[in-house]
């Protein structure tokens, strides 16, 4: 074993896992890659074309790189706990009326969770990923921070890991910016990683069309929740829409419905099957509340703690104040925010810092 130890590094066969792999290598730790197999991209969209992080070809992009850099490299297939962890829960959700965010949960549960008892059974002492992030070791609690590039920083997506998680990760781009990574890419040769268009959408859902998936995972779904009201604020019918899972908080385009001015969808009613619509100032609110906690900088933050709390990936961030009691979270922001979205994840920073994260409640 090297020097600097044994890491696991999660290589998804793109420019980011790619040169973290080869950053840990050049600084002496003894790398062993795994590519995660999460999905059958032929199973969930009309394409029949697998495009995302765990296809075949982004397998042996990552097969490529561990040999080249003579390292050992595996595949492992965690469709079936992939499924019942990430995707179920996805379904579960948008028929409760939410809108979730699986890949906090894919990070949490899949990367960290399934590859940590991976990384026990290969005598690793840590865990890698390409994610923008910084961990360290202060006060006696490991603290996620933000990564350098705040225009790649994903700290969001990552507030679910625990101390026990944080204490064996290691985040090689976190002090680097992504042009960096794109010269370094190329430097070691890697024109096709350099080239290699970035996928954004959710890896089980290639062609973004969450509305189909829906139907073609819930059998009777569409007949199911067809022609439910839409109504206004004050409780007038405006008309029918198609089922409430098919909509978001805050959303403005698909509504085809006609009342004179921009309508926006303000809260959604699964027991009922009715979705308000409302102003855009009706998706103003200055508190919300968070459930299902991961506290990360304090074992219990102190009182009324002022953060600045992100409601989604590219929010900028509120001021707010935090207050905890039977593992809720009730945030006050400054100011009113826009479309608090239940499902998603809040997230609360000092500086840097992740204080914390939680899933949105209402």
């Amino acid at each position: 074993m090297s020097h600097k130890g044994r890491v696991l590094m999660a290589m998804s066969g793109g420019i980011d896992s790619s040169i973290a792999a080869l950053l840990l290598h050049e600084q002496g730790y003894e790398v062993i890659g795994f590519t995660l197999k999460t999905w059958d991209y032929a199973s969930s969209c009309s394409s029949k074309k697998e495009t995302g992080c765990c296809s075949i070809d982004s397998i042996n992009d990552a097969r490529k790189v561990a040999a080249r850099m003579g390292f050992r490299h595996y595949v492992l297939d965690v469709r079936e706990e992939f499924n019942k962890m990430i995707v179920d829960d996805f379904i579960e959700e948008y028929l409760a009326g939410a809108t979730p965010n699986p890949c906090v949960r894919c990070n949490t549960f899949i990367k960290w969770g399934l590859l940590l008892e991976k990384a026990d059974k290969l005598d690793c002492e840590f865990i890698s990923t390409g994610h923008y992030a910084k961990v360290k070791n202060e006060n006696d609690r490991f603290v996620l921070s933000k990564g350098l590039d705040e225009t790649k920083d994903q700290s969001y997506v990552l507030w679910g890991l625990t101390q026990e998680f944080l204490k064996r990760t290691v985040f090689p781009l976190g002090p680097l910016e992504k042009s960096e990574i794109r010269k370094m890419a190329a430097l070691a040769g890697f024109d096709n990683l350099v080239q290699k268009r970035e996928s954004y959408e959710i890896c089980f859902i290639p062609d973004d069309d969450y509305r189909s998936f829906l139907n073609n995972k819930v059998d009777g779904l569409a007949a199911k929740v067809d022609g439910g009201n839409f109504v206004s604020t004050d409780g007038k019918i405006l008309g029918k829409h198609k089922g409430y899972p098919f909509y978001t908080i805050g959303q403005r385009k698909g509504l085809v419905i006609a009342t004179g001015t921009p309508m926006y969808v303000v809260s959604i009613n699964p027991e009922t099957n009715v979705i308000v619509l409302g102003k855009k100032e009706d998706l103003q609110k200055s508190t919300m509340r968070v459930g299902k906690l991961n506290l990360i900088k304090y074992a219990r933050p102190p009182e009324d703690i002022e953060v600045v709390t992100k409601i989604r990936y590219k929010d900028k961030g509120t001021k707010s104040t935090l207050s905890i009691k039977d593992d809720v979270a009730t945030v006050v922001f400054s100011s009113s925010v826009n479309a608090i979205t239940p499902g998603q994840s809040a997230v609360f920073y000092e500086n840097d810092d992740v204080v914390g994260g939680g899933v949105i409640m209402v």
